[in-house]
């Protein structure tokens, strides 16, 4: 067997990529990219995958989320942690309504490349190349805007060092002390979802309380006075992959040193692929969007391409059907999935199936769509007598209107108030916090479910259903 190079991918047919017209220009980036440091480390990468492992046997549960696509002009230290409090904050509420390990995984510290459905766009009869993230063109409709840019890689890799940077501060140095619950909460607006995490945090200082004056050293708990905080993109730009990929001297295996964990986007999962080459050969994590159109032969080839080793933990199979349609489409694919005693990871993506165009032209997605998506993947996960793993949304902790609905019932005509996405609409703090609610109450409504499916069935039969 030939050994895995991590320039293989330049052979193969490539989608959803640039065409730099600066061979040299593009040269030169790759070659200082090569020299810099990796942002993240095997060490990471493997303790993730550990951790990823636990959620596919239903004993943790992943959660991940942040930005549709980052941005150079939006780049603040705050959003970084308002973000992060966000998810601290989600976090908190499966855990305890739950009663389930949360993995947090972050769309940080590279999302900065996005897919298109069509290669140009036109406004006013004029058409230009789309717009493919800041990684790669500029946003603004000229003709220099949307040229690919190579030097745009230094920037991305900057912005991900300064994050990634920020983002082990936080998670590592006293901010997301479960001591400090309470000043999470800062900057929320009332709502009876907002009393609710109120009221739990109260509940967890008073328990925490207790522990102090049971002599039991809370205060001392690296546990609670720390997280572990992973961040993810979609692997689309593989330039800039593999310039930063690096060979693990403990393992002597390939590991892609931009994030924890890389995914392959719906768009470009074709099995003889240049972005399937690349990811099968390096040892992250690493993520596979399903969409209505994946069939269950195409996932079984997949699943063989990605993870030959059946290692738990290595894949997660990230499902994006759009609301009404997972019935049809995710029983297939768990089936495909029994068939080959494949180990996977499934979670839910309920954002990239529920987008629509508003009443009034701005692109949205509601609030109700991405919960019904979520349930409807719990119900199937339930009747199938399997795991599902995790949950994958675009959130911000910023104030934004760009999803309808929630808590605060955002309409069509409230959406220009505060849209500021690039891309794709998020869910805003309010809306992420509710959602969070939600899913807890499904998570704990799944166990029920799964202990009388188990209380039915013989445990042979169980077993068959328990084989992922």
């Amino acid at each position: 067997m030939v050994e895995w190079q991590k320039s293989d991918w330049r052979k193969l047919p490539r989608v959803q990529m640039p065409d730099y017209v600066d061979a040299a220009a593009l040269e030169k980036v790759e070659a200082q990219l090569s020299n810099y440091p990796p942002l993240v480390f095997a060490g990471e990468a493997r303790a993730l995958k550990a951790q990823l492992a636990s959620a596919s046997r239903g004993e943790a549960f992943l959660l991940q989320g942040g930005d549709c696509a980052e941005s150079f002009e939006q780049f603040t230290a705050d959003g970084i942690r308002d973000t992060f409090k966000v998810m601290l904050q989600m976090a908190m509420i499966l855990t305890y309504g739950a009663k389930v390990p949360v993995v947090k995984l972050g769309r940080m510290a590279g999302q900065f490349a996005k897919p298109r459905s069509a290669p140009t766009e036109t406004k006013d009869g004029v058409e230009l190349p789309s717009y493919r993230g800041d990684i790669i063109n500029e946003l603004a409709f000229t003709p220099e805007a949307r040229i690919p840019d190579p030097l745009k890689m230094t920037q991305a890799y900057t912005q991900s060092a300064a994050t990634l940077n920020l983002l082990r501060a936080f998670s590592k140095g006293g901010y997301a002390d479960v001591h400090q619950v309470h000043s999470w909460t800062l900057g929320f607006t009332e709502s009876e979802r907002a009393a609710e995490y109120r009221n739990m945090a109260n509940r967890i200082s008073d328990a925490l309380d207790f522990m102090s004056a049971a002599g039991i050293a809370s205060h001392s708990s690296q546990e609670l006075r720390t997280v572990d905080f992973y961040v993810s993109h979609e692997a689309l730009l593989l330039e800039y992959e593999e310039a930063l990929t690096r060979l693990d001297s403990t393992s002597g295996k390939w590991l892609a040193g931009s994030g924890h964990l890389i995914w392959i986007g719906d768009r470009t999962r074709q099995p003889d692929g240049a972005h399937v080459e690349f990811c099968r050969g390096v040892q992250n994590p690493i993520g596979l969007k399903c969409g209505p159109t994946t069939t269950a032969d195409d996932l079984k080839v997949l699943m063989a391409r990605l993870n030959p080793d059946n290692e738990a933990g290595r894949l997660t199979l990230i499902s994006r059907f759009g609301a009404g349609a997972v019935g049809d489409l995710l029983p297939r694919l768990i089936k495909a999935v029994q068939e080959e005693g494949a180990n996977v990871l499934w979670t839910c993506d309920a954002m990239h199936g529920n987008t629509i165009k508003s009443s009034t032209g701005y692109k949205t997605r509601p609030f109700d769509s991405v919960l019904r998506e979520v349930r409807e993947f719990f119900a199937i996960h339930t009747a199938e007598g399997t795991v599902p793993g995790g949950v994958h949304f675009e959130v911000t902790g910023q104030d934004v209107t760009e999803c309808t609905g929630g808590v605060y019932a955002v309409s069509d005509e409230d959406l220009s108030a505060r849209y500021h996405t690039a891309c794709d609409p998020r869910l805003n703090a309010s809306q992420s916090l509710e959602l969070a609610f939600l899913v807890a109450e499904e998570l704990v409504s799944h166990r029920q479910g799964r202990k009388k499916l188990d209380d039915k069935c013989e445990p042979a039969v169980f077993a068959s259903h328990s084989a992922v």
